[in-house]
């Protein structure tokens, strides 16, 4: 072959390689914001309540979509992540219940063969990085960076004190659990909302050429209600002393996203950056697990956090998109925080040839290319799978759980979407179809493997009792040994 003939070829190569290079530059960065036990109502964008000042997430629905039947996977915060993090229903994998803070136990966490989309987009070329709160397990295997994060700065734990300094000895939820930066103790010296804002900006400010997907994961406004004085003082208004401070926390959350968002201005990422936020469940209702939490606002749904009522699993949800969408709508189709990994999958040209995502790339919709809903049911279950479930349609929602006043029910979702009127055994035809549609998702669960925290403490504790039990008959045993 002619020199000539190679030089061309060996151009055409390059040329073709910047083109491929164009494309992955092209591909938008990604960005997940999700609040822990946030109420429905106390976001401006959901109902247009001003009790709490939340501007910058009001200015990103504005611009983006707001989706009105948006729902998490579970009602509260360690499947619900794990569901959102695999863009698997948790039943998939047996994980039901909050993963233990147990750093010595390698099977207290979220499966390491089951995949993250942080793993499914770090192998097509996205930086990756979480900051917040973890709750998926603390032994190494477990970790963050061990799970497709390259970067992580926040917590292992379910929650953390917020103010630096502070710290809440002997806690049985670990909240006095070191801040960590990737595999190392790390600190922080404000606010820890702040604080995680703050380093989440950085990363931003600090990003290369190659698309990134972040996920935020906040433990505002989730308990022990904390936040700066002067933030509180916006709130006198609430007599609920509790509410006030807890209003204090959302502000200081829409406070730190709006460092992200100008960040991402700053860098010229913003217009090619998808955006979603949302909670990870329903805000703490003042019930019968915990009757003196009343600080959150779920209206106008029923119950809150743990139910599989609206209050529980239908959350805060938006996406936010300056070069895909073009101006907020809302939309009124089911949508789960499933849908969040197969739509980032879809749009960073990851695999997902294993067929195993259960949500649905929302791209088509929030261009408005596809009208309807993305799922026709939505599946619920709590670790007593048989009597703790629902189905939701379009139309209809089924569902079984020992709440006050609820029990076994049905609920048009048509005439009644904030379930006032339990209409259970009215329509035998159409609960009958509500069932069978769950009973077939169901065939491809499994059991859950996990037991809830306080139970697992007390037979970590028990096995402690035993253990020493066992040295010190073993210690006696040898004093009877005589040198001869």
């Amino acid at each position: 072959m002619k020199l000539s003939n190679l030089f061309t070829r060996f151009i055409v190569i390059i040329a073709l390689c910047g083109s491929f290079s164009a494309i992955a530059d092209n591909r938008p960065n990604i960005i997940v914001i999700l609040a822990d036990d946030l109420g429905y109502n106390d976001v401006g964008f959901t109902n247009g309540s001003t009790q709490i000042q939340t501007p910058r997430l009001n200015e990103l629905a504005a611009n983006g979509v707001t989706f009105e039947n948006g729902y998490v996977t579970h009602p509260y915060c360690g499947p619900s992540r794990a569901g959102l993090l695999t863009g698997r229903y948790q039943a998939r994998f047996g994980m039901e219940n909050n993963v233990s803070y147990a750093p010595f136990d390698p099977h207290m966490g979220l499966p390491t063969e089951e995949l993250t989309f942080a793993e499914r987009l770090k192998k097509v070329g996205y930086q990756t990085a979480i900051f917040g709160k973890w709750h998926l397990g603390a032994a190494p295997k477990f970790q963050p960076n061990q799970q497709g994060f390259d970067y992580f700065y926040g917590f292992l734990d379910g929650g953390h004190m917020y103010m630096p300094g502070q710290v809440q000895v002997g806690s049985p939820d670990g909240y006095w659990s070191p801040i960590v930066r990737n595999n190392l103790p790390a600190e922080f010296d404000e606010y820890l909302t702040t604080a995680l804002s703050r380093d989440a900006a950085k990363y931003i400010k600090h990003s290369g050429d190659e698309p990134f997907m972040m996920y935020i994961a906040y433990n505002a406004p989730h308990a022990p209600l904390q936040a700066p004085q002067e933030t509180i003082d916006k709130y006198k208004h609430i007599k609920n002393k509790n509410r006030q401070i807890y209003a204090a926390m959302v502000d200081e959350m829409d406070q730190g996203i709006g460092m992200v968002v100008d960040a991402l201005k700053e860098k010229g990422k913003y217009e090619n950056t998808l955006i979603f936020f949302l909670s990870d469940n329903g805000g703490l209702y003042p019930d019968t697990w915990w009757p003196k939490f009343d600080w959150a606002d779920n209206s106008p749904f029923r119950h809150g956090k743990v139910a599989l009522m609206e209050g529980g699993v239908h959350v805060p949800f938006i996406a936010h998109w300056p070069n895909k969408i073009k101006k907020g709508f809302k939309f009124n189709g089911l949508v789960s925080a499933l849908d969040i990994a197969a739509t980032s999958v879809a749009i960073a040209k990851a695999d997902a040839s294993d067929g195993l995502l259960d949500g649905v790339n929302l791209e088509p919709y929030m261009t408005k290319r596809k009208t309807g809903t993305p799922h026709n049911a939505l599946f619920w279950r709590l670790e007593e799978a048989d009597n703790i479930w629902a189905v939701r349609t379009m139309t209809a929602k089924y569902m079984q759980q020992g709440l006050p006043g609820v029990g076994r029910a049905y609920f048009d979702m048509v005439n009644d979407p904030t379930e006032q009127v339990n209409a259970v055994d009215k329509y035998p035809q159409k609960q009958a179809e509500l069932a069978k549609l769950w009973n077939e998702w169901n065939k491809n669960n499994k059991e859950n493997i996990l037991r809830q925290s306080n139970e697992y403490k007390s037979a970590v504790n028990a096995f402690y009792e035993q253990l020493n039990k066992d040295d010190r008959a073993q210690a006696k045993a040898r004093e009877k040994y005589i040198v001869k």
